[in-house]
């Protein structure tokens, strides 16, 4: 899967690490950073991620920050974006089956990695359920 991957300083260190989790499974990353744990403006990082999700070059994203919330408004306000806030396993295995969600905010500060590393993992193979959840998908899009 092609995979785009963004974060603010409060998520550089996971982001880090998601990257390389992907890599070595045979996705395609692309890395729209930051590129250290220095204080940043997250939308200057978390936008672009959403606006090439949205455009097709990718077909998933995934952004992170301390707690994720920011990122996931940002996201969201990119047409044809449906980020989801995951906190844990079944947040994430929810936002792809009844949401459809393309992308997905996690918070470094929230969570341990080896529970963002399986929030991914699950978030990644999940299929959408369609049927009674794409009218509601349909209405935002």
């Amino acid at each position: 899967m092609n995979i785009a991957i963004g974060s603010d300083h409060a998520g550089f260190e996971y982001k880090q690490r998601i990257c390389e989790w992907l890599e070595a499974h045979g996705h395609t990353v692309r890395d729209f950073g930051t590129d250290s744990a220095e204080p940043v403006d997250y939308p200057v990082f978390i936008r672009p991620v959403a606006e090439a999700v949205a455009r097709g070059e990718f077909e998933r994203g995934i952004v992170l920050g301390g707690s994720g919330n920011g990122e996931a408004i940002v996201a969201n306000r990119v047409k044809g974006i449906r980020c989801a806030v995951c906190w844990n396993v079944e947040s994430a295995r929810l936002a792809r089956r009844h949401n459809n969600a393309n992308m997905i905010s996690l918070g470094q500060r929230m969570m341990p990695l080896e529970v963002a590393l399986e929030i991914v993992e699950v978030w990644l193979r999940e299929p959408f359920d369609g049927g009674r959840h794409q009218r509601r998908i349909d209405l935002i899009d």
